[in-house]
């Protein structure tokens, strides 16, 4: 039976997933799961994964969830998956080990609580939290500056210096990209610093092309209506600081 990842192009250990699969011609079936819709909500979502949460995969009879988890079983139970992925080596297995536990407390934990507290709550009818987005930036420029000092050290262009990409630059990669929907500005300052990582994220693009910018597309789709929606806002600031300059003066 065909692989079913059930997936929201908008979640990144979704893209992960989809990425992962077509760079290495797994044969299977996208069913998507919409995070906006609250599809991942539904009784029938739920028997696949009950945490209610994207992505999940069902290969045969096995059901798994939990991206990393996911990932791992892709590169050892399907043929032709290139070693880099998640090498048999032991040593440089649990060195991408340690990188994905990592993860999820750290560059995770910031930049998705960051992103749905600055852009995405509105677009997901949740309240926009300041504080938590004031602490969840603190994680993410934590986690960003670990990446280029300690996880980028060394002479290869990847994750604990391999020459070849791995599913840990993957997974985190497709985590960072999230922070394009942000405002320019946000997102210059935020990465702008970070010459290496900015260097990591372009070549684990170059490495999964032309598969990584067509699973983001969704995202990008999102960030030109959030960036028109900005410019809508500016212009009419502009406008009703115009008229309110201009009423000021003809009373004076």
């Amino acid at each position: 039976m065909k692989l079913k990842v059930y997936a929201d192009r908008m979640s990144q250990p979704s893209r992960a997933v989809l990425i992962f699969c077509k760079v290495n011609g797994i044969n299977f079936e996208e069913i998507e799961v919409s995070l906006a819709k609250r599809q991942q909500l539904s009784p029938e979502f739920k028997e696949i994964n009950p945490m209610k949460r994207v992505p999940a995969i069902v290969d045969g009879r096995f059901k798994l969830f939990e991206s990393h988890a996911i990932l791992i079983y892709l590169a050892c139970a399907f043929p032709g998956v290139a070693d880099h992925w998640y090498p048999n080596d032991l040593f440089k297995r649990a060195k991408i080990q340690s990188v994905l536990d990592w993860h999820h407390s750290n560059l995770r934990s910031g930049a998705a609580k960051f992103v749905l507290n600055t852009i995405l709550a509105p677009l997901l009818g949740l309240p926009m939290n300041a504080q938590a987005a004031a602490e969840a930036e603190k994680i993410l420029s934590s986690s960003l500056s670990k990446i280029e000092s300690f996880w980028l050290k060394g002479s290869g262009r990847f994750l604990v210096g391999s020459n070849q990409p791995s599913i840990a630059d993957l997974s985190l990669v497709c985590e960072i990209m999230q922070l394009e929907v942000l405002d320019e500005k946000d997102r210059t300052r935020l990465l702008g610093p970070h010459k290496k990582v900015q260097q990591w994220i372009e070549d684990t693009k170059n490495a999964t092309r032309p598969h990584f910018d067509e699973v983001h597309k969704a995202l990008f789709r999102v960030k030109e209506r959030l960036q028109k929606q900005r410019l809508v806002g500016e212009s009419t600031s502009s406008e009703n600081s115009s008229t309110t300059t201009t009423t000021l003066h003809s009373k004076m």
